[in-house]
């Protein structure tokens, strides 16, 4: 593997501390109690970095969820560790209802909902709903949602499965219990790579990345995750790779589609 693959995420960590430390350390000197409040620190952290990286991320997977969500997502969309509500802007809105963004960071909520209202969904109308917990937290999120339940025709999850805690019950529980029968499952994630070498320095780039990055994981296999929950329409989507993307990318991507049975 060529070193300049194996160490390009040192680029992205210049980039999260540039954008997100000194405002982080701001917040704590206005608030010294955070100091004993990490996931809070953390959250502050990540969502002035996504303020500074949020617009090229989005860009740099574009075409692909132009691809995947624009012509398939329907009815009530929930949408997993939602961010800024980018994902929105790929909705054909004479086929989505309902766009429902799970997204725990409270801080990035402002920025969410004026993303969704400029795409035509909001809370007044009935059309946004914009819940602050976790993926994991499936009881709290049925809890927000009308009866009958499984209540979601479409669950997306663009690069989010990374850093959900307990990711396999997770993902097994929200297509159990979120998704109808019928419905769809659409992802778009980076995840553990084929190659060994790949795989080497996913592994030891992971414990610092997850610091710096709100617990994303370098190496996850979220789509085998996915594929192996079982009770998929056989025959139906699948998974693949996103066009044109290098095998020595440490973010190495799999992009997938799944219907319920």
């Amino acid at each position: 593997m060529r070193l300049d693959a194996a160490f390009g995420v040192v680029t992205d960590l210049r980039i999260f501390l540039v954008g997100g430390l000194l405002p982080t350390i701001l917040a704590i000197w206005r608030a010294p109690s955070l100091l004993f409040q990490p996931i809070e620190i953390s959250r502050i952290f990540m969502s002035h970095v996504w303020d500074l990286y949020g617009n090229s991320v989005d860009e740099a997977g574009r075409d692909v969820k132009k691809g995947l969500i624009t012509p398939h997502a329907y009815g009530v969309v929930l949408e997993l560790g939602a961010g800024h509500g980018h994902t929105v802007n790929y909705l054909d809105h004479s086929r989505v209802a309902k766009y429902v963004a799970v997204e725990p960071n409270v801080h990035m909520h402002a920025e969410l909902r004026r993303t969704a209202s400029a795409a035509g969904y909001s809370e007044d109308a009935g059309t946004l709903l914009i819940l602050p917990c976790g993926a994991e937290n499936i009881s709290s999120i049925l809890s927000y949602l009308p009866t009958p339940h499984p209540p979601v025709d479409t669950l997306i999850s663009v690069l989010t499965i990374c850093s959900i805690p307990s990711p396999q019950s997770t993902i097994s529980a929200l297509v159990t219990e979120v998704l109808k029968p019928g419905g769809q499952m659409l992802f778009y994630e980076h995840v553990l790579s084929d190659r060994k070498d790949v795989v080497w320095w996913q592994r030891f780039w992971t414990p610092l990345w997850s610091i710096f990055s709100d617990g994303c994981h370098l190496d996850r296999p979220s789509h085998r995750w996915i594929e192996d929950v079982g009770g998929w329409v056989q025959g139906e989507g699948g998974t693949w790779g996103k066009e044109g993307e290098s095998e020595e990318h440490l973010f190495w991507h799999r992009v997938g589609r799944f219907v319920k049975a």
